[in-house]
Protein backbone atom coordinates (compact mmCIF):
# COMPACT_ATOMS: atom_id res chain seq x y z
CA UNK A 1 0.00 0.00 0.00
CA UNK A 2 1.23 3.73 -1.28
CA UNK A 3 0.43 5.62 2.25
CA UNK A 4 -0.68 2.40 4.63
CA UNK A 5 2.11 -0.43 6.23
CA UNK A 6 -0.94 -3.13 6.50
CA UNK A 7 -4.71 -3.59 7.39
CA UNK A 8 -3.79 -1.77 10.93
CA UNK A 9 -2.53 1.68 10.08
CA UNK A 10 -2.17 4.37 7.49
CA UNK A 11 0.77 7.14 7.34
CA UNK A 12 2.30 9.84 5.69
CA UNK A 13 5.11 11.50 5.52
CA UNK A 14 5.03 15.01 4.12
CA UNK A 15 7.95 16.54 4.70
CA UNK A 16 9.46 16.78 1.32
CA UNK A 17 6.18 18.08 -0.03
CA UNK A 18 6.99 20.92 2.62
CA UNK A 19 10.49 21.24 2.01
CA UNK A 20 11.33 20.87 5.06
CA UNK A 21 15.01 19.95 5.66
CA UNK A 22 15.55 19.46 9.72
CA UNK A 23 12.19 19.26 10.96
CA UNK A 24 9.82 15.20 10.26
CA UNK A 25 6.76 15.29 10.01
CA UNK A 26 4.13 12.22 9.94
CA UNK A 27 0.42 11.69 9.85
CA UNK A 28 -0.54 8.34 11.43
CA UNK A 29 -3.89 6.88 11.62
CA UNK A 30 -4.14 3.73 13.11
CA UNK A 31 -7.36 1.75 12.36
CA UNK A 32 -10.12 0.75 15.18
CA UNK A 33 -9.34 -1.71 17.26
CA UNK A 34 -6.00 -1.97 16.07
CA UNK A 35 -2.42 -1.55 16.87
CA UNK A 36 0.34 -0.32 14.93
CA UNK A 37 2.53 -2.94 12.78
CA UNK A 38 5.64 -2.65 14.79
CA UNK A 39 7.17 -0.87 17.38
CA UNK A 40 10.29 1.95 16.80
CA UNK A 41 12.68 4.09 18.75
CA UNK A 42 15.60 6.35 17.94
CA UNK A 43 18.59 6.47 18.89
CA UNK A 44 18.78 10.67 18.85
CA UNK A 45 15.64 11.93 17.84
CA UNK A 46 13.38 12.89 20.31
CA UNK A 47 9.23 13.24 19.29
CA UNK A 48 6.07 14.62 20.35
CA UNK A 49 3.33 13.01 19.25
CA UNK A 50 -0.55 15.13 19.19
CA UNK A 51 -3.56 12.88 18.96
CA UNK A 52 -5.89 14.87 16.87
CA UNK A 53 -8.94 12.65 17.16
CA UNK A 54 -9.79 9.34 18.38
CA UNK A 55 -8.67 7.37 21.81
CA UNK A 56 -5.97 4.72 22.38
CA UNK A 57 -3.21 4.15 24.12
CA UNK A 58 0.23 4.25 23.87
CA UNK A 59 3.20 2.20 25.34
CA UNK A 60 6.55 4.04 26.38
CA UNK A 61 8.75 0.87 26.90
CA UNK A 62 6.89 -0.72 30.10
CA UNK A 63 4.52 1.87 30.70
CA UNK A 64 0.63 2.41 29.02
CA UNK A 65 -0.97 5.86 28.84
CA UNK A 66 -4.59 6.13 27.91
CA UNK A 67 -4.79 8.97 25.00
CA UNK A 68 -7.60 11.18 23.94
CA UNK A 69 -8.02 14.03 21.53
CA UNK A 70 -5.30 17.09 22.19
CA UNK A 71 -3.10 14.82 24.18
CA UNK A 72 0.72 15.54 23.61
CA UNK A 73 3.15 12.58 24.71
CA UNK A 74 6.82 13.78 24.79
CA UNK A 75 9.14 10.08 23.54
CA UNK A 76 12.93 10.77 24.25
CA UNK A 77 15.42 8.57 22.54
CA UNK A 78 16.24 5.39 22.95
CA UNK A 79 12.28 4.64 24.53
CA UNK A 80 10.67 2.05 22.60
CA UNK A 81 7.14 3.56 21.13
CA UNK A 82 3.82 1.99 19.94
CA UNK A 83 -0.10 3.29 19.22
CA UNK A 84 -2.69 0.94 20.01
CA UNK A 85 -6.60 2.77 18.75
CA UNK A 86 -9.64 2.45 21.10
CA UNK A 87 -13.02 1.31 19.30
CA UNK A 88 -13.20 5.25 17.21
CA UNK A 89 -9.57 4.67 15.32
CA UNK A 90 -6.89 7.09 16.37
CA UNK A 91 -5.18 9.98 14.39
CA UNK A 92 -2.12 11.47 15.43
CA UNK A 93 0.62 14.30 14.46
CA UNK A 94 4.03 13.46 15.12
CA UNK A 95 6.78 16.04 14.86
CA UNK A 96 10.50 15.66 15.70
CA UNK A 97 13.51 15.97 13.68
CA UNK A 98 14.46 14.28 10.41
CA UNK A 99 18.03 12.15 11.11
CA UNK A 100 18.39 9.71 8.10
CA UNK A 101 19.00 6.46 9.51
CA UNK A 102 17.80 7.24 13.40
CA UNK A 103 15.27 4.44 13.48
CA UNK A 104 14.97 0.77 14.38
CA UNK A 105 12.13 -1.70 14.09
CA UNK A 106 11.06 -3.42 17.48
CA UNK A 107 9.66 -6.69 16.85
CA UNK A 108 7.09 -8.26 19.25
CA UNK A 109 6.50 -5.32 21.61
CA UNK A 110 2.76 -5.74 22.73
CA UNK A 111 3.97 -9.49 23.29
CA UNK A 112 6.96 -8.45 25.76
Amino acid sequence: MKHGLSNTQEARFPAGDLGAEQTGINYLIVKPGQREAFAHRHESAEEIYVVLRGSGRVKLDDTLEDLEPLDAVRVSPGVTRSFEAGPEGLAVIVFGPHITGDGEVVPDFWDE
